[in-house]
């Protein structure tokens, strides 16, 4: 059992919108970069993160997240590659209506990315960023991607990899998860 910290909470930034993820497009190792009004919305974040101490700042190694991160002020943000988007395979750059056509009713959840990551998988390794925020000394933000940040938030919950399904998640917002007394809980969604 990790020994968690009174003050833990984990701060999370989806990047800035890119050219797939504005078309529904499954982007995974694809290195795309920020959108033109992706950065000015990467900026805009800035204000919203100012005040907070935080002990430690993460970011995936995705370009879209490292610029997201040094546009809002954290240049400096350690890269964990924990934090990188589920591995979609086969699935890469083709949206889930596309996937539907062959796979009736498919979801990243449920049916898996051939080629690519088991749920399992994915959230082995956001548990150690679950892990790596409750011993941190303060607050823990980090910058990712929508599917691997919905399953952190599932795995920092308690809950099972697929309820990552219940937290829809919107590009350059921030969200909050903390505790109330002992339970992990929401704090801010989605703002």
């Amino acid at each position: 059992m990790v020994a968690v910290s009174e003050h833990a909470e984990l701060w999370l930034v989806r990047h800035g919108p890119t050219e797939w993820s504005e078309n529904g497009r499954h982007t995974s190792v694809t290195d795309l970069p920020l959108l033109p009004h992706g950065e000015e919305l990467a900026r805009g974040l800035a204000p919203r993160l100012t005040g907070t101490t935080f002990a430690q700042v993460l970011t995936s190694p995705r370009r879209r997240a490292r610029r997201t991160a040094e546009l809002a002020g954290f240049a400096h943000a350690e890269v964990d590659d924990d934090l990188v988007e589920w591995a979609y395979g086969d699935y890469e750059g083709i949206t889930t209506p596309q996937i539907r056509e062959t796979v009736p009713g498919w979801t990243v959840w449920t049916g898996g990315c051939p080629g690519g990551e088991r749920p399992d998988q994915v959230g082995a390794r956001l548990d150690r960023v679950v892990d790596r925020a409750r011993r941190a000394s303060g607050a823990t933000l980090v910058f990712a991607h929508g599917h691997s940040l919905r399953v952190l938030t599932a795995r920092w919950l308690g809950l099972p990899v697929e309820d990552g399904r219940l937290f829809r998640l919107d590009t350059a917002t921030v969200s909050v998860l903390g505790y109330e007394r002992e339970s992990p809980v929401v704090l801010r969604w989605n703002s």
